[in-house]
Formats: C-alpha cells, sequence, structure tokens
C-alpha cells in the first residue's frame, strides 16, 4: 500500500512538472500582457482645465509591427498621461507609449519604452480568416476578480457588419465567452492565432461579448504603417432597402434586380457619380440583396459596405447601378471621414481663447449631442435658434467654418454687470466681422484696435459690448484668480503671438 502511495506521488508531481513547464512554454500565456493607465480626460465646459485623473485597467498582445508592439484598445489607453505594461511572466510594470490610435475601430498600438523588455518574448500571429459560427474560442486577459491570467473558452455566436464608435463601423463577432471589465484588448484565439480582440460586452446580458475580427486589426496596422492614422475608406451616401413593391414599381425594378436605392447622395455636385433613387446592385463583383447584404460565404452575409476597403482602387469603388431603368458602372470616390459642421472630439484636448470673462471652443460633435440629451438645454436652445442644434449634421458652408461657442458661464467680475452668462451660445459676429472659425477669432482679437469690443450671439440672445482696454486688463486679472496658466491653447497662443 505504502509503495503504491509512494508511486501515486511520484506520478502527481510528475504530472505537475509537466503542467508547470507548458504554462511556462505557452507562446500564448507569455505574449499576453497586463495594461494599466491613468487617464485625463478633457473637460469640454472648463476647455483650459481635464477631468480629475481615472485608473484603466486591460489587457493587450505582443504583436510583430516592424519590431514587438503591444496591441489593445483604444479606449484602455485614451487621453492617457501614463501606461504601464506587465508581462505575464513577471510582476513588474514597464513604460510604454502609444505608436497609433483608432478610437472609432477601438484600437491602439503601444510601444514599450524600453526595447529590451520584451526581447524575449514571443509574438502572437493574426489568423487570415473570420471564423465561423459555433467555432471555439479561448479568451485570455487580465479582468477584475484576481491578479493572474485569465482564460475562458466560448463559442462564436454570431458575425455581423456594425457600429462601432464616433461614427465608424465594421465587422465584429460576438461570443457567448465570460467578459468582464479588464478582459479589454486581451486576444481571443483559435489554433494559437488571434481570431479577434475583446472590445466590449452587454452588462445586462449573460456571457454577450465582442470582438474586433483580426481582418479589422490587418487594416487598422496597413493604415498606419505610413506613420499616421486616416481611418477606413467608406461611402457616407443614405440607402434605404429595395423591397417594398410600391417603391419596386415607382422605380419600374424588375424581380430579379436587387439592391438598396440612393435616398441622399453625399455629395451635391453634378460631377458626383451617384444620383437620388439610383439603385447600387453589385459591389464590384458582388451582388447586394434587397436589404442590402451581401453573401460572403455559405453561412455567412454581411453588409455590403464590408466590401469597400477590401475594394478600393486609386481612391475610388466600383459600383453597378440601376437608373431610370438603364445598366450602368459607376466609379464612386470613397472618404475617410464624414464633413461635419460640429466634428467629433475624438481623442484631441479641446482648443479655447480666454478674452476676459469669457472663454470660447469649438463646438463638437459630442457637446451639441449632450445638449440634445437634456430637454431643457434642448428648449432653451431651439427657442433661440441656436445653430448648435438647427445645424448639428450640417457640413461646412465653406472650408474651415467652425461654430465658437461660450462652453461655460462667464468669469466674475465687475464688466459683466448687466449681461446674461451666454452659455453654449454660438459667437456669430466680432464688431460686425463674420466669425468663421476660433482661430479666426483670435485673430481678430488679436487685430483689434478699437475703442469697444462687441460680441454678437447667432440666434435670439443679447449682444455684449465691453470697453477694449476693460477686458484686456481683466483677462490678467481673471486668469490669476482663476489659476490658468495660459490665455489660450498651444495653437491658438502660436496665432496671438504671430500679430504681437
Amino acid at each position: 500500500m505504502q509503495r503504491y502511495q509512494v508511486l501515486i506521488l511520484f506520478l502527481l508531481g510528475l504530472w505537475m512538472l509537466c503542467v508547470e513547464r507548458l504554462l511556462a512554454e505557452d507562446p500564448i500565456r507569455d505574449a499576453v500582457v497586463k495594461i494599466q493607465s491613468t487617464q485625463l480626460a478633457p473637460d469640454y465646459q472648463r476647455p483650459w482645465a481635464k477631468s480629475s485623473p481615472t485608473k484603466s485597467g486591460g489587457s493587450g498582445v505582443i504583436v510583430d509591427v516592424d519590431g514587438l508592439h503591444v496591441l489593445t484598445n483604444a479606449h484602455v489607453v485614451r487621453f492617457a498621461s501614463q501606461i504601464y505594461v506587465q508581462p505575464n511572466s513577471t510582476t513588474e510594470k514597464y513604460a510604454a507609449e502609444i505608436v497609433a490610435i483608432a478610437p472609432g475601430i477601438d484600437l491602439a498600438l503601444l510601444k514599450i519604452k524600453d526595447p529590451e523588455v520584451l526581447a524575449e518574448q514571443s509574438a502572437l500571429q493574426l489568423s487570415d480568416e473570420l471564423p465561423s459560427t459555433k467555432d471555439t474560442v479561448n479568451v485570455y486577459g487580465f479582468p477584475i476578480g484576481g491578479d493572474d491570467l485569465s482564460v475562458t473558452e466560448g463559442i462564436v455566436s454570431r458575425i455581423e457588419f456594425s457600429r462601432y464608435y464616433f461614427g465608424d463601423s465594421g465587422t465584429r463577432i460576438q461570443v457567448d465567452a465570460a467578459l468582464n471589465p479588464g478582459n479589454s484588448g486581451g486576444p481571443a484565439v483559435v489554433e494559437d492565432k488571434i481570431v479577434g480582440l475583446v472590445f466590449s460586452g452587454i452588462r445586462d446580458a449573460d456571457n454577450i461579448g465582442y470582438l474586433i475580427p483580426a481582418q479589422e486589426i490587418r487594416m487598422f496596422l496597413r493604415d498606419i504603417a505610413d506613420g499616421s492614422y486616416q481611418g477606413k475608406p467608406k461611402l457616407f451616401d443614405r440607402f434605404q432597402v429595395a423591397e417594398n413593391e410600391a417603391l419596386r414599381n415607382r422605380l419600374s425594378l424588375e424581380k430579379e434586380t436587387t439592391g438598396v436605392i440612393i435616398t441622399k447622395p453625399y455629395r451635391k455636385e453634378d460631377s458626383y457619380p451617384l444620383k437620388r433613387w439610383d439603385v447600387i446592385t453589385k459591389i464590384g463583383p458582388h451582388k447586394i440583396d434587397n436589404q442590402g447584404l451581401v453573401q460572403l460565404r455559405n453561412d455567412l452575409r454581411l453588409r455590403f459596405h464590408y466590401f469597400i476597403p477590401q475594394l478600393v482602387k486609386e481612391g475610388n469603388i466600383e459600383l453597378a447601378i440601376v437608373r431610370d431603368g438603364q445598366r450602368i458602372q459607376v466609379q464612386v470616390p470613397v472618404e475617410h471621414k464624414m464633413e461635419l459642421l460640429l466634428p467629433r472630439a475624438m481623442y484631441d484636448y479641446p482648443e479655447y481663447a480666454i478674452y476676459g470673462p469669457l472663454v470660447f471652443t469649438t463646438a463638437t460633435l459630442e457637446i451639441g449631442q449632450s445638449m440634445t440629451r437634456s430637454s431643457r438645454w434642448l428648449a432653451l436652445l431651439a427657442n433661440r435658434r441656436s445653430p448648435l442644434i438647427s445645424r448639428m449634421m450640417d457640413k461646412p458652408q465653406f472650408p474651415g467654418e467652425q461654430l465658437v461657442i461660450v462652453p461655460t458661464g462667464m468669469f466674475s467680475h465687475p464688466i459683466n454687470k448687466g449681461y446674461a452668462n451666454p452659455s453654449f451660445q454660438v459667437v456669430s459676429h466680432l464688431n460686425d466681422e463674420p466669425v468663421k472659425n476660433l482661430a479666426h477669432l483670435v485673430e481678430l482679437l488679436r487685430d483689434f484696435s478699437g475703442e469697444y469690443v462687441e460680441f454678437t450671439f447667432a440666434g435670439q440672445i443679447e449682444t455684449l459690448i465691453f470697453r477694449h482696454a476693460e477686458v484686456v486688463e481683466s483677462s490678467e486679472i481673471i486668469l490669476e484668480a482663476e489659476g490658468i496658466r495660459h490665455q489660450f491653447s498651444p495653437r491658438l497662443r502660436k496665432i496671438w503671438n504671430a500679430g504681437k
């Protein structure tokens, strides 16, 4: 009996030693890292300052992109003042910096500042294909609830072309693996290759998480190869499905003709190849059905937008269309981002200018949308006919047009006497000169030499008039009293100083 116990203990010890060696030599585990960052988000109402620091944790994976780098989610490191990477094989944390970031598709590439840290590490490769539904995936990461690497298993339950963030879109993979905060940026692996990167989950649903597929990661890495990120090529025309019989009869569509209908072309110029009521039937060689889907393989249909980045040639995409009963081929120019009067504040801190008791900044889509979520502000701005509401989704009317707003109440000073706060109001004129954008306003203020400076706002709101000498004097007093270091953000500071 004692011999058997010794043998069992020996075999158990041998088994544990083998397991330890396998784990120690596991290239997947060794390629997964923990990421910790300190993030300083912008304060859009106080654009000269930043929000209080917050700690963010996530995961990443080592990839070979002209050397070993760490791939993770943009939201893990966005607006980070400090980033630390902890390899799985050590408790040491190493400083890192962002090489490239794409908040729309939620990807970021990091470089560890000490090049020797990853010298002995292995990199994981990206899969060449999308997985299939019901494929088993293993998800690696460092979710909350422990310090060690976590591995969970699940199956691919859905693949679709969907919206990501900031108006971007792409393919995403839905899995039923258990994903929690901290898993973000960790790899999902099939046969030792990355099929996707964890980027989100649904808190109120059990075991529903989403991956950024390897295909989207490859496009991101190709885009940043030249040192800058442009974004995915897109079509911004508005479409509707071609299922309704009355609609099809109105357009004289034959029964076998399938596709999507243009309801609003992105551009109005006569030279733009798409017109209202055009029916797009093919993208490249791929037939589009009446729901706007294309057959990718037997078990997978995706929105036709999936093929745009893959079929672009010299900035154009070939489409087959039906117009007034005629079938024609057109070359349509693609865009990397939509032209918006209110740009998206993706990863830049807001610019600002402080002049006397007033703060000026550029209106962004996020600011406009935050106003519409407040019924009080929405009613107030709509009643005053503010372009912040009425022109929210407009294109600029001329190159460089921006809406300049006052994002907060006026600083306290005697020269404000009798004036109401122009919070979130749009500056239309400075002394009868139309304001084109924030840089233009700074130039006008810099070069002004009259006795009175007059600010006119769009919509039904009072005009503010100050003595020029008094408002200049008040600027220094207010900056000192509020503890504000600079009167202008860096670029605007250069413009102001250029004329002095």
